[in-house]
């Protein structure tokens, strides 16, 4: 069983951190110190770090998402602080010419590394999708974080505009972003998900952005299904019809054959589902190879791949990912690849508590106790129901 297991379980062991441990720091047992330390070894540049350490730079930057703060005047001061309550996690005091300075010169890979061994425990722990057919079930999407180009002139976007660009397959099985590359801004999106390697016999969703007939052939050669919106004004030769229940909302069930030059160069025969929105009135046609799934699951495939745009949304307003420390793309990524680490952290935490919190109320109580010294599992306990609130709770609930 992991540390972080422990912290919420272990109910001795738990009142014992209680007194000796913050929030923050059992929330990081998860990450243990000494794989931290042999991947910041491998990602080093340049000479030995003595005013901050790599450690200390993640401690300091994951402060900064936790909570809240858009300058590195008050990430400093926030941090400082709060220095005796991060001693025990080897915190030390910072600059604000030290930390960016290495946020500039360090490679931003040392986070990368770090997200992805998160992401492998988080994944352990994740509930499945809420679909019956067997196998993994991603979205595929990209999102801009537009930058000012004045400050950020490696990141130019158009003429006056900047922009990275994040491409994230998310994993339905916990909604958690399984595959995640950040770009420039001009990067299409087709190139990444092109080189993208999904675990056969998985299922994959994205929208018009992704239409791409080598992306359907490839898709297929690997025998992941795939299902996303049909173009306009696409010709196609309709070869089978099949009935569609009355009241279902399904207005046909058709395989197609794909006109075209392209098209007919790789053969591509796939199923066209239509579907009107009964709540909107909204009609819509999906384009599939997945002839083993009904009609209706097609429809409401589409419409899990909300989840994604939902996770864009989470990120954006809940983490720092719009207001930056640094300006050079190294302190950009580094930042963003922490911010990733944090939301891992968090959804850890989310499928261990069980509580039916959502991950928005789980930050807000992380941010009003991530230096109390008190146990994680006190901490995450359902709120008693059974007795009304005494009156001075009472004001606090009503404030």
């Amino acid at each position: 069983m992991e540390v972080a297991d422990q912290t919420i379980d272990n109910k001795g062991r738990n009142q014992a951190l209680a007194h000796d441990s913050t929030v923050f720091s059992q929330l990081l047992k998860v990450l243990p110190r000494h794989e931290f330390q042999a991947a910041a070894v491998r990602h080093h540049r340049g000479r030995n770090l003595r005013a901050m350490s790599r450690w200390n730079q993640f401690l300091a930057l994951s402060v900064a998402h936790l909570t809240g703060r858009t300058s590195l005047r008050d990430l400093v001061a926030n941090f400082e602080a709060q220095i005796r309550k991060l001693y025990h996690l080897g915190g030390r005091a910072i600059t604000r010419s030290s930390l960016a300075r290495v946020n500039r010169d360090q490679p931003a890979s040392l986070f990368e590394e770090i997200f992805h061994k998160l992401l492998a425990r988080t994944q352990r722990h994740a509930p499945g999708h809420r679909f019956r057919f067997k196998g993994k079930l991603f979205s595929l999407d990209a999102s801009l974080i537009e930058l000012t180009a004045s400050l950020f002139p490696w990141a130019k976007y158009q003429a006056t505009k900047g922009a990275i660009k994040i491409h994230v397959g998310l994993d339905h099985d916990g909604y958690l972003p399984a595959f995640l590359t950040v770009t420039e801004g001009k990067q299409h999106e087709i190139h990444w998900a092109r080189a993208l390697e999904l675990p056969a016999g998985s299922v994959v969703v994205f929208d018009r952005g992704f239409y791409d007939y080598q992306l359907f052939h490839r898709l297929n050669q690997k025998k992941i299904r795939f299902v996303t919106r049909l173009k306009r004004d696409i010709p196609y030769t309709v070869l089978d019809r099949r009935q569609v229940r009355p009241g279902s909302g399904l207005t046909s069930d058709q395989t197609i054959r794909l006109q075209g030059r392209k098209a007919l160069s790789y053969g591509l025969v796939l199923r066209r589902v239509g579907y009107r929105d009964p709540q909107t009135g909204r009609h819509y046609v999906f384009l599939t190879n997945a002839t083993d799934l009904a009609a209706s699951t097609i429809a409401q495939l589409y419409q899990e791949r909300w989840k994604i745009e939902l996770f864009f949304k989470w990120i954006k307003q809940n983490l720092k990912i719009k207001s930056f420390l640094g300006t050079s793309s190294n302190a950009i990524l580094s930042q963003l690849w922490v911010a990733l680490c944090v939301y891992l952290l968090l959804a850890y935490l989310h499928f261990l508590a069980a509580n039916g919190w959502s991950m928005r109320q789980l930050l807000r109580l992380l941010q009003l106790n991530l230096f109390e010294r008190r146990g994680l599992a006190d901490l995450l306990k359902p709120p008693d129901t059974s007795s009304p609130p005494a009156p001075a709770q009472l004001a606090l609930e009503i404030a």
